[in-house]
């Protein structure tokens, strides 16, 4: 769902700078390239992963693997930062 969550933001944000229809990709690194948004290697880095994160929970041989690495901890640290990304998109959404 954190994917979800920074694909729509990302998506509503293109809409908002581009006056156009977000393209159809899951890709966030893509969306967020599209638009003007300063971002930090931290950022592009969180972006790439949540995005592996969507395409390993999609396709089932995938899953198992991805099932295994989402300890307590990596979880907690991937809900934090994604939460965290979350806000800062939503401060460049116009009110």
């Amino acid at each position: 769902m954190g994917h979800l969550t920074l694909e729509k933001i990302l998506k509503g944000l293109y809409v908002h700078y581009r006056n156009e229809n977000p393209p159809y990709t899951h890709r966030l690194i893509f969306l967020a390239e599209s638009i003007p948004l300063d971002l930090n290697p931290d950022q592009l880095d969180l972006l790439e992963v949540a995005t592996d994160f969507n395409l390993e929970a999609r396709y089932p041989d995938e899953k198992f693997s991805f099932k295994k690495r989402c300890t307590k901890e990596f979880t907690e640290k991937y809900l934090k930062n994604i939460e965290v990304m979350k806000e800062w998109l939503m401060k460049k959404l116009p009110s």
